[in-house]
């Protein structure tokens, strides 16, 4: 028969949760299929908001830019505050289910988020700000994925890119006008086959891209 327990040896359940390892990255290279780098980038005309700023509402508003009805994020800890590195955003996608990321890096001008296991894709996606010669306030995001694998990959190849990019084009145009302001043209997208770098190998935690101008 066990004796009377003591303080110190009553147990706490919740606690195994709390203490459960996070879950793991999702590389580019885990994934099935090309590398595809895609690219959706606006011109923000008339926004007075320098980079910095624009960039700290996007990571304090990130789940009002995106269509719901598409791709749904709320933050996993419930926070409201600006995102920070390894915060987690959890995500309902149409067709797709429930899925994490997890922000891998951060500067004042860019961040990005890291796929976790589960998701869709395996890879990572920027989000950044800067201007033009001409002053003008770009926003820019870039994503480096794979599918998670080979099911996944025929069912990105059939109907998940067109969601992706219904979801980045209305992210660009709702940052736009929460600034006050309207696009200049279309949201210019563009896709292109890439050869693996460390970040997609999983080695290194880079952006997608450097938030300047590229010429």
């Amino acid at each position: 028969m066990n004796g009377p327990q003591t303080d110190n040896e009553v147990l706490h359940p919740e606690q195994d949760s709390e203490d459960e390892a996070a879950p793991a990255i999702q590389p580019a290279a885990d994934g099935a299929g090309p590398l595809l780098q895609r690219d959706y980038s606006g011109i923000i005309e008339g926004c007075t908001a320098t980079p910095e700023e624009l960039i700290l509402r996007v990571r304090r508003d990130f789940a009002v830019y995106s269509p719901d009805l598409l791709a749904r994020f709320t933050r996993a800890d419930g926070a409201s505050d600006p995102l920070e590195l390894e915060d987690q955003l959890q995500i309902h996608i149409v067709g797709a289910g429930d899925c994490e990321v997890r922000v891998a890096h951060l500067d004042e001008q860019s961040f990005t988020l890291r796929t976790l296991e589960g998701h869709p894709e395996a890879g990572r996606i920027t989000f950044g700000a800067f201007r033009n010669p001409e002053g003008d306030l770009v926003f820019r995001i870039r994503s480096r994925a794979r599918a998670g694998s080979v099911i996944k990959l025929v069912g990105y190849t059939l109907f998940g890119k067109k969601v992706q990019t219904r979801v980045w084009v209305t992210f660009i145009e709702r940052v736009a006008e929460a600034c006050g302001c309207k696009l200049r043209d279309e949201v210019r997208v563009e896709t292109k086959e890439v050869a693996d770098s460390a970040a997609d190998l999983g080695e290194a935690d880079t952006p997608t891209f450097v938030a300047a101008y590229e010429g």
